[in-house]
């Protein structure tokens, strides 16, 4: 087995139309976070991104994409905002990524949001997830009709919703392609706010974010596309999304509203009218990312297996990484009360933090 580490803008011809061909033909890697261009993306955002190359007896038989920090801690593309991690290859179902990362000398790899399907990762995991996702395989008038037949008080809630905004004294318009200036402009302004009410990071307070975002946005592609959506009652914008899609699925990732148009739902609303034009161009599904968010298990036909853990080597980084976590475990399982999850919390948000700041 021979593995290289190379940027995405240094892959050859041939390795590019390997990877195409490995995303198409595989149903598992159908998001848009497995596209090459997503890749180029990120690259664009962040001088860190890289890629392993692996070959068996000459034949490209696997791709491993991955922000490369510069102390050996290696994280997947996009960091954390990334919401589906894996290897690209024939079957990477019985990939090895631990292999591939050790030829590469890669001491620690964490992950958060990897496939379970792929069971290289899943066999290190210990943290168990799901992606919610709207299932339009057979359209959207299927996927309504499910949705009513197993929670109806929840779309009869939207369709009052529908009929609230229908009624409203000023006219309304949904787009689902609305790359003005002033979309993005408004998702910025409405999420950053959100993030300061709540308390959680922000994730605009780094610059790669914006970049990794207006890369996207300028892809419109046949394999890869950045999708930025809104909703507008008279000349503004109460609603706005900006995500992505691939050939196959569209991925609703930034979504913002104006708080006082809660009542309407703004955001369900422009959800489901993006679910209802995804459709209609074709894609199977609205992928929603996990979370514990009420409006994805209202919306959502199921959830995609997804695992956290991490990868370490056989080295002195990956020594620390690892004592550091059995320490955070034993100390969760100790009979310490609320204090037993702080090194736990600790090093999930050391965690975030570092893989904002590309370290």
């Amino acid at each position: 087995m021979q593995v290289d580490c190379r940027k995405p803008s240094e892959l050859t011809d041939a390795e590019r139309g390997a990877w195409r061909a490995f995303v198409q033909a595989e149903a598992t890697l159908a998001s848009p976070y497995f596209a090459l261009e997503f890749a180029e993306c990120c690259e664009e955002a962040r001088d860190d991104t890289r890629v392993l190359v692996v070959r068996e007896h000459g034949a490209i038989t696997g791709f491993l994409p991955f922000q490369a920090g510069r102390l050996g801690f290696a994280r997947p593309l996009a960091g954390p905002l990334g919401d589906a991690q894996g290897v690209i290859a024939p079957q990477p179902a019985t990939a090895d990524p631990a292999a591939w990362l050790a030829l590469a000398g890669i001491p620690v790899f964490d992950f958060h949001s990897a496939l379970a399907s792929q069971r290289g990762f899943a066999d290190v995991a210990d943290t168990p997830d799901g992606s919610w996702m709207m299932d339009l395989t057979d359209g959207f008038d299927a996927w309504q009709a499910h949705r009513k037949s197993v929670n109806a008080k929840a779309m009869r809630n939207i369709a009052t919703r529908f009929r609230r905004l229908e009624a409203h004294e000023e006219s309304h318009s949904f787009v689902m392609a609305d790359y003005q200036d002033d979309v993005f402009e408004t998702m910025v302004r409405l999420k950053r706010a959100q993030y300061h009410r709540t308390g959680v990071f922000d994730v605009f307070s780094v610059g790669w974010t914006g970049r990794l975002l207006k890369a996207i946005l300028r892809r419109k592609g046949d394999y890869f596309s950045g999708v930025s959506s809104s909703l507008r009652v008279g000349d503004r914008i109460i609603a706005v999304h900006v995500g992505m899609a691939s050939d196959r699925l569209c991925h609703y990732w930034f979504p913002a509203y104006e708080p006082d148009h809660s009542g309407l739902s703004p955001g369900v609303l422009l959800l489901v009218e993006i679910a209802r034009i995804a459709a209609a161009m074709g894609h199977l599904g609205v992928e929603l990312g996990p979370g514990d968010y009420g409006f994805k298990k209202d919306l959502s036909s199921s959830q995609v297996g997804l695992v956290g853990g991490r990868f370490t080597t056989r080295s002195l980084r990956g020594a620390l990484a690892r004592s550091s976590h059995a320490f955070a475990e034993s100390c969760a399982r100790a009979p310490l009360g609320p204090a037993g999850r702080l090194p736990e919390r600790a090093l999930r948000k050391i965690g975030r933090v570092t893989g904002f700041r590309a370290l």
